[in-house]
């Protein structure tokens, strides 16, 4: 199965917000030019067929303006036309404006935005104020049509505290996408607020439960992506696929990343727009190279687990960056994923064992058990039918 075809466009990594546990912003960052926009657009053109999704990511990506995007997406979507592209945009939604809105509803962008819960949680891991102004912006996009999704970060603190998040998401309506805290470059004590994978696998379990538990009322994204990805055999987010040559992320200035994820980092610089560089000339880089080894890595140590084909080894900067790039493991959530599919492929087992033919046929086991409660195979079905 193809991978998407993802550039990540960084317009700045500086943001207004001051979340405690933040690992990417940076108040001193440029912000992009339309002339990188240009560079982006005349890049791509030769660089590859497929069609292309293009998503704004940061820091704060309304930090760069209105004017910005009403030139910038023009540009892109013109001059990228043959490869039909897409737009999508994550931001906290503080510089949201109705005139942006209107803009973003003509280019049907979709928007991530970023809230941990109810007001009391969120604000003390955000910052005073966090949520009412993300909020705010929530409802100017709501007031203009536009598709906006959550991401909740669970935190060591946050984590204790589950069942109030996911009772506020269900009872707002909220669509539901978690981020487990990764260590901190703004802190002293940067695993102040990191979520261990012990309780990270413990949370997906509770959220798989709940999912079912509310099937049709509330959608979990990460567990419908860990259901579609054990169900099929092969990662479809990516965190858990083979990334690497699908997915660049472009920073402020035009440096080329594996990912936005190391955007910043000038020892993962691959390339730069300017130069127009061929996937040949990104494959001769150093980073490309570690990236490589990073795969080799997973093939041998993880040969084993029944898990490689959707897991491919977690996030590759999660395992690296903290390392310098030197390849020393997977990604160190690898507990947290190994519990999860080993939760749902077992149910997955267990249901379409139980539900057989030759059981309902009055065979050795005709007594089974029935579920009182939608399973796994339920949730599939669902996401199979949107």
């Amino acid at each position: 199965m193809k991978s998407t075809f993802h550039i990540m466009l960084i317009p700045t990594l500086g943001c207004p917000a001051h979340c405690k546990y933040c690992w990417s912003s940076d108040e001193h960052s440029p912000r992009m030019s339309i002339e990188t926009i240009e560079e982006v657009v005349a890049w791509l053109k030769d660089f590859r067929d497929d069609q292309v999704t293009v998503t704004f990511h940061g820091g704060e990506p309304l930090l760069a303006g209105e004017a910005f995007y009403r030139e910038a997406l023009p540009l892109l979507s013109d001059g990228l036309s043959h490869l039909n592209p897409t737009f999508a945009i994550q931001t906290n939604l503080w510089l949201l404006t109705p005139g942006i809105a209107d803009l973003f509803a003509e280019y049907n962008i979709p928007i991530g935005s970023s809230i941990d819960g109810p007001k009391e949680i969120c604000d003390v891991q955000r910052g005073e104020g966090y949520y009412e102004r993300t909020m705010r912006g929530y409802e100017i996009a709501r007031e203009h049509g536009l598709d906006v999704r959550f991401i909740c970060t669970f935190t060591s603190d946050s984590v204790e505290r589950k069942e109030e998040i996911f009772d506020f998401f269900l009872e707002n309506n909220l669509t539901l996408k978690l981020h487990p805290a990764l260590p901190s470059l703004r802190d002293s004590n940067p695993d102040r607020w990191t979520l261990s994978p012990e309780k990270y696998g413990e949370l997906l379990i509770y959220l798989l439960d709940q999912s079912l538990e509310h099937l049709g009322e509330i959608e979990v994204m990460n567990i419908n992506d860990l259901c579609r990805g054990v169900f099929t055999r092969h990662g479809t987010v990516c965190t858990y696929a083979d990334c690497m040559g699908n997915t660049f992320a472009i920073g402020p200035d035009g440096s080329i990343y594996p990912c936005y994820r190391f955007v910043g980092m000038p020892e993962f610089v691959m390339g730069n727009v300017a130069t127009h560089p061929s996937r040949e000339e990104l494959e001769a880089s150093a980073v490309w190279k570690q990236m490589e080894a990073f795969r080799a890595y997973v093939d041998e140590h993880c040969k084993d687990c029944a898990h490689i084909k959707y897991c491919r080894g977690g996030c590759p900067y999660n395992a690296i960056a903290p390392t310098g790039g030197e390849v020393m493991g997977v990604d160190p959530h690898c507990p947290a994923y190994a519990r999860i599919f080993e939760e749902i492929g077992g149910r997955i087992n267990k249901e379409m064992f139980e539900s057989s033919p030759f059981l309902e046929m009055g065979g050795p086991r005709s007594r089974r058990s029935r579920a009182t409660k939608p399973g796994v195979m339920a949730l599939i079905r669902q996401i199979a039918m949107r």
